[in-house]
């Protein structure tokens, strides 16, 4: 995760429930006790009943690509990290995130591969959920991945 820049977090009060997990490695998402959404960004309160409770559930942080690309020029913080790659993932037990996928080879990445959450707790006031490829993790390439994006 080193070629991501080190950003600054600002962890609202509201939303400890999520950093605290966060810290510990863990993904929780709000869900409401209404209603059962599970929104992305995390939020104390649901669009839909904003005045329903919403209930703190820990995820298995497991998710698949839903789409995907490879950034070849980044802006701002981004700038030195380039080439990167930006995704949407749909999680098993809940939401879709766009995020940032960890990978030990871009060119095997397809639509559908399984990637597990993990922080990047390099990150000033809290830390920063991404997602890793199975490949990634343990080092060795995908063999026979489809290309898609």
């Amino acid at each position: 995760m080193e070629r991501f820049p080190i950003v600054e977090v600002t962890a609202e009060p509201e939303l400890e429930p999520y950093w605290s997990a966060a810290r510990e490695g863990r993904l929780v998402l709000a869900r409401c006790s209404v209603c059962g959404a599970t929104p992305w960004m995390p939020r104390p309160f649901c669009s839909t009943h904003p005045r329903a409770v919403v209930e703190w559930i820990e995820t298995g942080g497991r998710a698949t690509i839903y789409s995907w690309t490879t950034v070849m020029k980044g802006e701002g913080v981004f700038k030195d990290s380039s080439p990167y790659v930006l995704a949407v993932v749909e999680l098993e037990d809940g939401p879709r995130i766009l995020t940032n996928v960890v990978t030990g080879d871009d060119e095997h990445l397809c639509i559908g591969q399984p990637v597990s959450a993990v922080f990047d707790h390099r990150a000033a006031g809290g830390s920063i959920l991404r997602f890793i490829t199975d490949d990634a993790r343990t080092g060795t390439p995908l063999a026979g991945a489809q290309h898609g994006n």
